[in-house]
């Protein structure tokens, strides 16, 4: 192989997934270093500071990185295997040295300042000012203000925690995969819905390369991925199996060779170090820095606010849950694991429905072209699938593009289905290739789009429960901000430069509408008879909506208190662990009391291996916006197609369009013309 021949060194079009092996990162990468390096170099010692003097080919210095590095990373989440972990880890010291290179530049850093404090500030619009103050920013967090022995030890910092996030990200992705339940008996799959049986069937055959397991007959293997365990735990009536894997669940990685124990009290020391050396009291104040949020006290007040509201509903809810189960038999008292099947229980005695009677009418093409067409209702956006060869890490990968005006503005890939050997749990948006000019010419956005939804099994397409129909809605609503996206630089294009706990607004708020009727309809029908989604469907399923909401509530609070407590209050030097601390909060927050081996902070990977170290909060921040946005819509009255169009319109073009490039209370103030509200979340949740 010469470097010649290497896909990671292409700088344009698509990255070519089809071609990337593990064996290409080493020298790609090398290489990549090593003229970013010079070319930094040559900048700093021939440094002019206005914009194309300095920011522009500074911009130019990510281009291989986008090609080079982070189709690796995404790999690394879609396709995972061992020898790409080595290669990747291999290289990822060097890439953190560099990044913090580039950081921590001082003539770079002088720079930066010069053109805020010039003459060529006013030649700057205001997307322009707005990188430069988040350049500032970030070198500033960055260290670029250390010298000798601090800098040299903020660095050993950095590169040790990005090495701990991948190890703990890959303990999960092990320890997850390692777990499973074989059932033999078909007494015990009683009352299973089809979904269930047909997954955990073909997940049998599978793990076992086989075609001995039939739906019927089984055997049966149920894992530790969200589309065999959320279904087993609601529909599973041996209560010893739910408890195994409710056991299983709260112990992810938490002993053995794949052990987050020892890597998560590493972490909060680092950072809590980390923090020091900057100057701010703990890790939350230096978190805060670049987001919404103005305190640590003030996140704890909304978070407070919202369990002070919920924990009354909560109760009342688990009160409910004891009387179904008492009229349906069970003598003693609910356990954990009791929990999510007897909700199931009662959700279908009070609507009257059922997974598998839903999932038939949510087909995944069906839900897709509804969701395009409510694009193209709010945002006038249309989105076609791609018919182009284009390079791909899986077959059942597929492409599509995104037109505004007839003119292409973007594209994303949609890798929907669970592949549990290879593919990280969960669903996530992630940036492919940022909206940019490169030698005078516009390069449009890509945008990846992944969740772990069931598969296609035999003739039977894919059919999403109505949970994971919300999940793809919000992970498209990431999408749209990063592909609708005007602004032309790319530290503040589609969603990069917005403030970490402003990123899910857009994404909570599609989530809204798919409780819209003419939305619900528009993305259903019968797989087999084409048959509408009948309307007492309908209301059922917007009526359940608010079901068990103060649980749900109240379980990613106690998330956000969780992760902001670690990261403000706990001392990682005392006698307390993380999970004393988690234990404390789950008194508080949980209907029964905690269990003592409960360790799913192991497997908390938001946290300790993603972007949300003291911002989990974020998911409860941007919903309570995101809420208070979508009452607007309400309020002119949704069946009101004329001014529902012109409202979308401004969504389109605020917080669709500006990306990064202004602050988001900013876009939120001058769309609601008030500051944000609780209240519009507490009422969409019957929680006032």
């Amino acid at each position: 192989m010469t470097l010649e021949d290497n896909p990671l060194l292409i700088k344009k079009g698509i990255p070519r997934f089809n071609l990337i092996k593990p064996e290409h990162i080493e020298p790609a990468v090398s290489k990549i270093l090593e003229k970013s390096e010079k070319k930094l170099q040559e900048s700093e010692d021939n440094l002019v500071p206005t914009w194309e003097g300095l920011i522009r080919p500074l911009e130019d210095l990510s281009i291989p990185f986008d090609y080079g590095w982070a189709p690796i990373s995404h790999l690394l989440n879609v396709k995972n295997s061992k020898d790409l972990r080595e290669e990747h880890q291999k290289m990822l010291p060097k890439v953190v040295q560099f990044i913090l290179r580039l950081g921590q530049s001082k003539p770079v850093f002088n720079g930066y300042l010069a053109i805020k404090e010039g003459i060529e500030w006013e030649k700057l619009d205001d997307a322009q000012k707005r990188v430069v103050k988040l350049k500032i920013r970030d070198a500033e967090l960055a260290g670029v203000g250390l010298e000798g022995e601090e800098k040299h030890r903020f660095n050993e910092i950095a590169t040790e925690l990005s090495k701990l996030g991948n190890d703990f990200m890959n303990n999960v992705l092990d320890a997850t995969n390692a777990y499973e339940l074989i059932i033999t008996d078909e007494e015990n799959t009683r009352n299973w819905p089809q979904s269930l049986l047909q997954l955990s069937s073909q997940s049998y055959n599978t793990s076992k390369n086989t075609d001995e397991s039939t739906p019927g007959k089984g055997p049966w293997r149920i894992t530790l991925e969200a589309p065999l365990i959320q279904p087993f735990m609601k529909h599973s009536r041996v209560k010893e199996q739910r408890e195994a894997l409710y056991r299983a669940y709260l112990s992810i990685a938490d002993s053995g060779d794949w052990d987050n124990t020892p890597l998560i009290l590493r972490i909060l020391k680092l950072r809590k170090e980390q923090s020091d050396i900057l100057g701010y009291e703990n890790f939350a104040d230096l978190s805060l820095v670049s987001k919404m949020a103005p305190s640590v006290a003030s996140v704890f007040k909304m978070l407070n606010e919202l369990f002070d509201a919920s924990k009354p509903h909560q109760l009342r809810e688990f009160d409910s849950l004891v009387k179904i189960a008492i009229a349906e038999g069970q003598v003693e008292s609910l356990d954990h694991w009791d929990l999510t099947f007897w909700s199931e229980r009662l959700k279908e005695k009070k609507f009257n429905l059922t997974d598998d009677q839903v999932r038939p009418y949510f087909p995944l093409s069906k839900v897709l072209e509804g969701m395009f067409e409510l694009t193209d209702y709010l945002f006038n956006v249309k989105i076609v699938e791609s018919k182009e060869d284009i390079p791909k890490w899986h077959k059942d990968v597929r492409y599509f593009k995104v037109f505004e005006d007839n003119e292409q503005i973007g594209s994303f890939y949609l890798d929907a289905y669970s592949r549990p050997s290879e593919k990280r749990g969960g669903a996530w948006m992630d940036n492919g290739l940022d909206r940019r000019i490169i030698n005078s010419v516009l390069r449009l956005p890509v945008i990846y789009l992944n969740a772990n939804g069931t598969p296609p099994i035999g003739e039977r397409p894919s059919l999403l429960s109505f949970d994971e129909v919300t999940t793809l809605f919000h992970e498209f609503g990431h999408g749209l901000q990063g592909m609708l996206t005007k602004v032309d630089y790319p530290d503040v294009s589609g969603i990069n430069g917005v403030e970490w706990d402003a990123v899910e607004i857009c994404s909570q708020f599609l989530e809204n509408w798919c409780y819209h009727e003419p939305t619900m309809k528009s993305i259903s029908s019968h797989w087999e008879t084409g048959q509408s989604l009948p309307e007492e469907y309908i209301v059922k399923i917007k009526e359940s909506k608010v079901f068990m909401a103060a649980n749900s509530m109240i379980r990613q609070l106690e998330f956000g208190l969780t992760d902001l407590e670690l990261h403000s209050g706990y001392d990682p030097d005392s006698d307390l662990s993380p999970f004393d601390v988690h234990k404390k909060i789950s008194e508080r927050t949980k209907v029964l009391p905690p269990l003592e081996y409960d360790h799913t902070l192991c497997a908390f990977s938001h946290i300790f291996s993603g972007g949300y170290a003291a911002g989990y909060y974020s998911y409860k921040w941007a919903e309570a916006l995101s809420a208070d946005l979508f009452s607007k819509f309400e309020e002119i009255g949704i069946k009101n197609e004329n001014e529902i169009k012109k409202l979308g319109k401004k969504f389109r073009d605020s917080f669709l369009a500006l990306g990064g490039s202004v602050e988001p209370m900013q876009i939120f103030i001058e769309f609601m013309g008030r500051e944000p509200s609780t209240e519009a979340l507490l009422r969409l949740n019957n929680l006032l």
